[in-house]
This record gives C-alpha cells, structure tokens and sequence, in this order.
C-alpha cells in the first residue's frame, strides 16, 4: 500500500511506500550515520535526494503523529543545483517541541555542531543517510507550524518550482558566493539569503491585496 505524509496545501511533501505486508506495519529505520559537514560546493541536482526526502519524512510522521514534514531547498526543485543536503522542516503542534526533538534523536539525528547552531526553542538536527550506495547528508529543521518562517519556507520552494528563471538566477547566485569563497557556515547561507529575502519581497509586491477578485 502506498501512505501520504502528512502534508500541508503546499507542494513537496511527497509519498513513500510503506512496508509490503500488513497495513500500518511501521516502516524499516534507515540507520542515520554521523554527519560531516564541510565548506559549501555547488553539485548537480540528484532525483534521488526526493526518496530521502520521503524516506525520512515517513519515519518522522509515523513517531510522531501530528507533525507534518515539507521537502524544502534546492534538493526540491528538479534542476536546481546546490551543496546537495537534503533540507527538511517538521512542524510540531503547539507544545510538541520537545517529544519532536526527542523522536529525532532516538531515530539517530546529531545536534548541529558547525557555524552558529540554531537555539534548542528552533533547532536543527543533521544526520547522514544511505540510499543506494550514496551517502546523502540532512538537515532537519524543527519549527512550530505557526510561525512565518515555515510559510516563507515553502512559498520560496514554490518560486523556484514555478520560474525557471528563478532557479537559474538562484543557482548563479550560489555558485558566484562559492568562487569568491564564501564557502563556510553561517556566511554563505547569510549571504545568499539577500536572494531568497529579495524573491519573496518581489512575491508579496506582486500579490493582489486580500479581498480583491481574481
């Protein structure tokens, strides 16, 4: 059988296949390896990093009922190179910070040790994962659902999935920051996010006011 995340209106939450046999049947934990972080590079899109996406995505969900799980970041956009980690937002339920942090340490996911970590009220936590001979690395950003930064999340996704030529611009952007060698944490994320504050000015610039017909 075949089960949808949990998912909010938006795109990038994908399906996963659960496991053949009895329905609701747990599916397998995928061993989460130590994470190695290095200085950004800019590598081609991997199809692959979407069965990531939705291999941990399921994990996540079934643990912990009520938590939903975006795909985000340039892993989600067919086409769109990038450092290649798979990002992903799990959004909690009011008061449910602490058993989503505890589910994703008991599944192996690692406190981030580089750059300037996230505070433990927003955290991320990493990890490595194996599927098909490669080793993908994930972030695993956890934040409650009513905060804006998940919309601005999943609407910048969205923009890149909707233009083209926004991706295009995004990944030029990318690959400028990393020859002129901002390659390490937190610098290129700060630096490249005048590009995605830009692209999400320019969205809401453009959208018609509330009330106003189609």
């Amino acid at each position: 059988m075949r089960a949808s995340i949990p998912s909010s209106p938006s795109r990038g939450c994908g399906e996963a296949t659960l496991n053949p046999g009895v329905a609701g049947t747990p599916s397998p934990v995928p061993r989460v390896e130590p994470y190695r972080h290095t200085a950004a590079r800019c590598v081609g899109f991997d199809p692959h990093a979407a069965d990531v996406a939705a291999l941990v995505a399921q994990i996540v969900c079934e643990r912990c009922p009520g938590v939903v799980v975006d795909h985000v970041g340039s892993t989600a956009v067919p086409g769109c190179a990038g450092k290649g980690i798979v990002d992903l937002v799990a959004t909690y339920p009011e008061g449910r910070l602490a058993e989503t942090r505890a589910a994703l340490d008991a599944l192996g996911f690692q406190r981030q040790t580089f750059g300037d970590p996230f505070p433990e009220e927003r955290p991320m936590r990493v990890g490595t994962v194996r599927l098909g001979g490669r080793r993908y690395r994930v972030h695993v950003h956890v934040i409650a659902a009513a905060s804006p930064e998940v919309i601005a999340l999943r609407r910048f996704r969205d923009l890149l999935l909707d233009d083209p030529e926004l991706a295009g611009a995004y990944v030029e952007r990318k690959r400028a920051l990393i020859a002129a060698g901002v390659v390490g944490s937190p610098a290129y994320s700060e630096a490249k996010g005048g590009f995605i504050r830009a692209a999400l000015e320019a969205d809401s610039a453009a959208a018609p006011p509330p009330g106003a017909s189609a």
